[in-house]
């Protein structure tokens, strides 16, 4: 059977070795094995950068990245706080949905799609509002591909004191995280993307320490990560976990660090893209922003003239690949390619071939 190939940014396509994980047998979640499965995991996470394996917990919910950046802003901007949002594309918005939804105080600094975090009116905000306790933003953005200079944010947040609450849904396992120079207080992520994981479960990461300094602010019963914490501890959880796809967190977790990590799978990431971007390039076909500016998991390329995005998606699923639109206002301009699942170099010379093809 021909594979399939998701070039999308999530899910992905899986190994074999984590499809087969999805086989074992059967296991209510309230069973000690389930607990010893969930402890296990919450391990591996929070050691996927060793440098939070000490002074952060991982707490794991059954639900999509955006229920983990949901439950993350929920239950960490306090009643009377105000959180410092700075967007640009589609998941910055939804962030800010997000925080106006739960009743919190919120302020935007917002920039264009295609344009790199303003860093200078944070800097503004931040010492005109000392209201402000979180400061919040997309690590990657796929809504272009964008690598958001976090470092230079967080440095930000670290010399103002404020904590900085990450969405790294689409750059956890890939991208350098730097926790205690960010600043970072907690960065919400998913199984099915840079960890090779099927949908279905998410977690956060959090700082072991917010949970004895201060109550959960959430609002919500099945976001309120402090629940979670509560009997994660033990390896329970307060509602029903996806029994099977944990066992394909916990395999993928095996599998990447068999594999080398987080650092070998942003290299044989960067390997992909830079050949998928030079294919194009070749092709005479431009990227929306600067390469330099992009994630080693997501380029977006401008639409070719002559071409719609139906076009070439379609013409590429008959040979096996999937690729991604562009969103919202971007959608007739651009289309998107990631490179995250099981991709080979047989994988990436055969997408080469029917680019040329298509493109010829």
């Amino acid at each position: 059977m021909k594979r399939t190939i998701l070039l999308n940014p999530g899910p992905i396509t899986l190994t074999e070795r984590v499809r087969q994980a999805l086989l074992r047998e059967d296991l209510c979640h309230r069973e000690p094995e389930f607990a010893e499965l969930t402890l296990d995991i919450k391990k591996r996470l929070a050691s996927v950068y060793p440098e939070a394996t000490s002074d952060y917990e991982a707490i794991m919910l059954t639900g999509s990245g955006t229920c983990a950046v949901e439950a993350m802003l929920s239950t960490l901007i306090p009643q009377n706080g105000k959180a410092l949002v700075v967007s640009n594309g589609v998941y910055g918005e939804r962030i800010v949905s997000m925080v106006t939804t739960h009743g919190k105080g919120v302020e935007v600094v917002s920039s264009q799609w295609h344009e790199p975090m303003n860093l200078i009116e944070v800097e503004k905000h931040l010492e005109q509002d000392s209201g402000i306790t979180h400061v919040i933003a997309v690590h990657h953005e796929t809504t272009t591909g964008r690598l958001n200079d976090v470092a230079q944010l967080g440095q930000l947040c670290k010399s103002k004191n404020v904590a900085l609450l990450l969405d790294s849904v689409s750059s956890f396992g890939a991208e350098k995280i730097e926790f205690a120079d960010w600043n970072l207080e907690a960065c919400a992520a998913t199984a099915n993307k840079c960890l090779h994981g099927v949908p279905g479960i998410c977690f956060v990461l959090v700082k072991k320490s917010v949970f004895d300094s201060r109550p959960s602010a959430a609002e919500t019963l099945y976001l309120d990560l402090d629940r979670y914490h509560q009997e994660q501890l033990q390896g329970y959880s307060p509602f029903t976990q996806a029994v099977q796809i944990v066992y394909a967190l916990q395999e993928s977790l095996k599998e990447m660090e068999d594999l080398g990590g987080w650092m070998a799978r942003h290299q044989h990431y960067s390997h992909l893209s830079q050949q998928i971007r030079q294919c194009l390039r070749e092709l005479g076909i431009s990227t929306l922003l600067d390469e330099p500016d992009y994630s080693c998991v997501l380029t977006s390329f401008n639409l070719p003239l002559g071409y719609s995005y139906e076009k070439i998606h379609d013409s590429l699923k008959k040979s096996g690949f999937i690729i991604y639109a562009g969103q919202g206002r971007l959608k007739k301009d651009i289309f998107r390619i990631a490179n995250m699942g099981d991709i080979q170099l047989d994988d990436a010379k055969r997408l080469r071939n029917c680019l040329q093809s298509l493109f010829r």
